[in-house]
């Protein structure tokens, strides 16, 4: 496929702002939520993460497709509804690289759109939060439809049809049900290295057939969307809690959170990148700060939990919850994505901890 450099299109976004770039990957228009994420790299990663269902994502970074598309690093089907760069690099250089980015866009049907001025974008969704945009070859008349929109059924768009199983290479240890609310990839990976069986299942699966088959722990995935629209997946996880070894991740984190009555909320213009400071509030690591990979648009309010679970981590940032654990019930969950390796100083502990609790849970 080629690239039409030359190509005209617009990036409008809800408040009437009108951004002049160049078009690429699918040619059609497209209506999202704009958010940004500030990764200096991971780009594939990005654009196969469920957890933007919904979304047209910017990125902060200046230059984007330099080292091409490698399908061995997908992380699930791709849910964007457009995507936006500074600079796009259509002659990448990697020798791991199978095709280009805009031939990626073209195969998801993804409209993309270049040269514009993300410092000032970035910017300006800081200050007012995210908003509603439309890529676009021609100015609509109105924006009616922009102002409108909103992200509804994203777990049940992006969850797996029928459940499946992900042995590891040697002995399986223990057996985990992971369930799929948009789930990475490298979660079943990461578990697979730990020595765990994983059987992947949909978001709708109750808690009665899971229990059924016997797991020595539970896996809640990452998501999308709002976590309260979720309430029969809400309802599933009260009905495993005490009974099984649980551990979320983002939207895992949230959904066990409304399980046990508390409450979320929308931040102004969310976590998204891989350098997001986690700061851990007890035990021997107390005071110690992490970097850590996060996407996600809503937050855990923890004052809503009070004498039912205990906050783990705090964004370094602005506070907000990063973590939760929940000692009387086996179960602990944490915002951000401990399987995604941000630094040298990883979070990938937590992992050694749910196998701690499942070997608690298999001897009891």
């Amino acid at each position: 496929m080629t690239l039409n450099k030359d190509k005209k299109g617009y990036l409008i976004l809800a408040d009437g702002t009108i951004l002049e770039g160049r078009r690429f990957g699918a040619e059609r228009d497209s209506i999202g939520e704009l958010v940004f994420t500030t990764g200096v790299e991971g780009y594939v990663e990005t654009l196969t993460d469920p957890s933007y269902c919904g979304q047209i994502v910017m990125q902060t970074f200046p230059l984007i497709g330099n080292y091409g598309m490698m399908e061995e690093d997908f992380e699930g089907k791709c849910a964007l509804k457009g995507y936006v760069v500074r600079e796009y690099c259509d002659t990448p250089s990697n020798f791991r690289s199978e095709y280009d980015l805009d031939t990626f866009l073209k195969n998801n049907d993804v409209p993309g759109i270049w040269g514009i001025d993300t410092r000032a974008l970035t910017r300006k969704i800081r200050e007012h939060g995210v908003m509603n945009a439309v890529i676009c070859s021609e100015i609509p008349e109105n924006l009616d439809a922009v102002t409108e929109y909103t992200i509804v059924n994203a777990v049940k768009s992006v969850t797996c049809d029928e459940a499946y199983t992900v042995s590891p290479e040697g002995e399986a240890k223990y057996r985990v049900t992971l369930i799929d609310y948009g789930a990475k990839r490298n979660i079943i990976r990461k578990l697979n290295r730990y020595g765990c069986e994983v059987r992947v299942v949909p978001s709708t699966t109750s808690a009665e057939e899971i229990l059924a088959s016997r797991p020595d722990g539970v896996m809640l995935s990452n998501g999308p969307g709002d976590p309260a629209e979720n309430t029969g997946c809400i309802e599933e996880i009260r009905k495993l809690m005490s009974r099984v070894p649980i551990f979320g991740i983002c939207l895992g984190h949230q959904l066990l959170a409304l399980s046990q009555g508390g409450e979320t909320f929308k931040l102004k213009y969310g976590h998204r990148g891989g350098n997001q400071p986690a700061t851990v509030t007890f035990g021997e690591n107390c005071g110690h700060t992490f970097i850590t990979t996060q996407n996600h648009g809503y937050a855990v309010r923890p004052e809503s939990l009070e004498g039912k679970g205990e906050v783990s981590f705090v964004n370094a940032n602005d506070r907000t919850c990063e973590g939760m654990i929940y000692p009387d019930k086996n179960a602990f969950s944490v915002q951000f994505h401990p399987e995604a390796h941000a630094g040298p100083h990883d979070t990938s502990f937590l992992f050694k901890q749910f196998i701690e609790l499942m070997e608690e849970y298999k001897n009891a």
